[in-house]
């Protein structure tokens, strides 16, 4: 299923969540993609139904304007996109913000795994220089993902100048704090 509800700019930076679990932590993330006009890929299966009342509690009202993409695998995921793959992983030994996002030219495929056991081993193997991981200290194994995916995609448009992203509060004049 493709849903590309939002039209505007070409859709270059895309999250894909590998068979996500946590329906409050993809609504999350929903918003993030809404905001940052990034497309979401989700890998089936999915750990909830898309109409999932946490999901959307997470989401509020910006479904609407979500541009998502639904895959049986990921294989399927492979067949119908192309571009430069990062992988999220534990197991990462460069931090994410080792690498050059700033052609914002080339579609980005951000990937982070299922809550649970992320991606898989066999997936990460074929892609070892791809792989990284958010420093953080040694008291905790992973941050939560849709933190995580926040994280990632503002590094990612902040390399690229933020892509036009608006700056101030949209519909509000310049003086509105002061009134």
């Amino acid at each position: 299923m493709v849903y590309n509800i939002y039209v505007g700019m070409i859709e270059m930076n895309n999250i894909v969540l590998y068979e996500p679990e946590i329906p409050g932590n993809t609504g999350n993330i929903m918003r993030t993609c809404v905001a940052t006009n990034t497309k979401l890929h989700l890998i089936k299966p999915l750990g909830f139904s898309l109409d999932d009342k946490h999901m959307k509690r997470s989401a509020v009202n910006y479904l609407e304007n979500l541009n998502y993409e639904v895959y049986e695998n990921y294989e399927d995921f492979l067949s119908k996109n192309s571009g430069e793959f990062y992988y999220f992983t534990r197991y990462g030994k460069k931090p994410h913000t080792s690498f050059d996002y700033s052609d914002n030219k080339s579609n980005i495929y951000l990937i982070f795994g299922k809550e649970s056991t992320g991606i898989p081993k066999e997936i990460l193997k074929n892609n070892l220089d791809r792989c990284m991981r958010i420093p953080m200290s040694d008291r905790v194994r992973a941050l939560n993902l849709s933190n995580c995916a926040a994280i990632v995609i503002y590094e990612v448009l902040r390399q690229q100048n933020y892509n036009d992203l608006l700056f101030k509060e949209p519909h509000k004049d310049e003086d509105f704090i002061l009134n």
